[in-house]
């Protein structure tokens, strides 16, 4: 070997070693970032893929982990531009399509959410976890059936997560299988007894006798866990259910305030927070404004129902998807995330008096194309659809200036019956529009105001919208539902009068109601609670709201 070819090998020899040893120290910080992340030490775990993507710029899952790191941080623009590229840099990843599928689902891009997930489902996995995410992307979509082989599939690989058994529960119970369910949630209480959503859910399913109750359970509980706000917040509503059940309306009621009046605290919610919005919604939409003819959609498509939580809107919206020409795309938050984007505030809040100020200006028929857009694939199963998002009440101008041949109904109910089922509902401990809840006389409040709005609404836009009363509907099913479907302009069908025969999931509050046959057991349920609710009777009646 001469003296060039002697060079050449040690060259050779000496590059080798340094490949290895730069692979070894990735290696060694690949497996450090995983760790701090499974760890919750998102800055250590940060520090580490940056270390990893100084020495190899297309390191894909440095890039996954990277996102990981920012969905954590609720970050979801950066997660999801994160994970697609990991994606890109490894095309053959169902862990990171199932991921970058569930951040798009969260951020309402359900059609780039159904693209990502098909991708994932044909890669296929055998990881639980993946399998699991993707069950709750599919239910998200409104695919329970797909979302329950999931979730089924990754507890079959690993039958101790108790958030798997939860998810399962979820989708089951949406689906109506209620027993199911119920064995679900049990399934997750015996692997870990304070996983307090599974015992407020699992309230909700079961109804308590003497003979059969959870009540020793649910207090033992709250005792070991005093100071978990949100814990006792989940378990003073079970125990609520169960004393509702057996007929203690004074505990029951005990119960609400208990739990609901430390949440209240914990937050510093006051009514001041909400009439802003109300007041400024009134103050942007005078009757000149409203008057003005805006550009908007010739789509008829949308069907709103709104109005206040717990007054009907499910129901209503299981009647008309009851037709072969309807489908419902659940409470959407579409209109109001597309408006917020287009007015670009940077308030932190999806609706907010900066918000509402910029909307104005808008170009309306953009928005409604944004809307119908980001609705899909959710929207396009049927000629119509339903957006049953109770709290689009806000924006029923804006609506009516983006989609002027948009139906809207609006739903009202008994004031003191609508003031308590508020009350006593356990809406998304996260979303803030429903902050008023935790407190009756705030609730009474925001009713209040709820009512004034719907009077301008009414006012200027008449016949354009249609108002149905729950009681009204529970008295006379056949006769409001005609009238009903006349103002959606749909042929008459008697599937709509058999409504909980719908075999649509339903994913609200009132999943296990509307699966019954109509009734009159929520009309003056408040009568039950005797004089603890003279206080909210007194407000309702001096603001000529009874």
């Amino acid at each position: 070997m001469d003296f060039l070819a002697t060079k050449v090998a040690f060259f050779n020899k000496s590059l080798f070693k340094r490949l290895v040893l730069i692979a070894q120290d990735l290696e060694k910080l690949h497996l450090q970032a995983q760790q701090l992340l499974n760890r919750g030490q998102l800055k250590q775990a940060h520090a580490a893929c940056l270390a990893i993507l100084k020495q190899a710029p297309r390191h894909a899952d440095a890039h996954f982990l990277l996102g990981m790191i920012a969905a954590n941080l609720g970050q979801m623009s950066k997660a999801i531009g994160l994970i697609d590229l990991a994606s890109k840099l490894n095309t053959t990843s169902a862990e990171y399509f199932a991921f970058l599928a569930k951040c798009l689902s969260a951020v309402n891009r359900y059609q780039e959410a159904h693209k990502a997930m098909a991708s994932a489902l044909k890669l296929g996995s055998d990881s639980a976890l993946v399998n699991d995410t993707l069950g709750v992307v599919a239910s998200r979509l409104g695919e329970h059936e797909q979302a329950i082989t999931l979730f089924k599939k990754a507890i079959a690989k690993h039958d101790k997560n108790p958030n798997f058994h939860y998810n399962l529960a979820a989708s089951q119970k949406f689906l109506g299988q209620f027993e199911q369910a119920a064995a679900s949630y049990e399934r997750v209480i015996a692997l870990k007894h304070d996983y307090f959503q599974a015992h407020s859910a699992l309230s909700e399913l079961m109804l308590a006798t003497p003979q059969s109750n959870h009540l020793q359970r649910l207090l033992k509980l709250k005792d070991e866990t005093s100071t978990n706000i949100n814990g006792q917040l989940h378990l003073c509503h079970a125990l609520a259910k169960e004393y509702e059940c057996l007929g203690d309306y004074q505990q029951a009621l005990i119960a609400l305030q208990q739990g609901n009046s430390a949440k209240k605290q914990q937050l510093g919610y006051h009514a001041t927070q909400d009439e802003k919005l109300f007041s400024t919604i009134e103050a942007c939409f005078t009757k000149d404004f409203m008057a003005q003819t805006a550009v908007g959609s010739d789509s008829a498509q949308p069907i709103f129902i709104v109005g206040m939580p717990r007054s009907g809107t499910t129901l209503v919206d299981r009647i008309i998807s009851s037709h072969s020409e309807v489908s419902s795309a659940g409470e959407l938050q579409n209109f109001g995330v597309e408006l917020k984007k287009m007015t670009l505030t940077k308030s932190p809040q999806v609706l907010d008096e900066e918000t509402i100020w910029a909307a104005k200006e808008l170009n309306f028929q953009d928005l409604a194309q944004r809307y119908l857009d980001s609705t899909k694939p959710l929207s396009d199963k049927t000629p119509y659809f339903i957006d049953k998002m109770p709290l689009n009440f806000f924006y029923l101008g804006f609506i009516k200036k983006a989609l002027p041949k948009a139906k809207i109904i609006i739903l009202r109910r008994n004031a003191m019956d609508t003031c308590l089922s508020n009350f006593r509902t356990l809406f998304a401990v996260n979303f803030s529009y429903y902050n008023y809840s935790y407190d009756l006389m705030d609730t009474a409040h925001y009713y209040a105001q709820f009512n004034q709005l719907m009077t301008h609404w009414t006012t200027h836009y008449g016949a354009q919208i249609l108002e149905v009363v729950y009681e009204d509907l529970v008295e006379n099913p056949e006769q409001q539902i005609r009238r009903i479907l006349d103002y959606c302009q749909l042929e008459w069908q008697s599937n709509c009068l058999d409504f909980h025969t719908n075999q649509q999931a339903v994913s609200t509050a009132s999943s296990v109601q509307v699966r019954k046959p109509m009734n009159a057991d929520s009309i003056n349920r408040w009568q039950r609670y005797g004089d603890q609710l003279d206080k909210l009777q007194a407000y309702l009646s001096e603001k000529n709201l009874l």
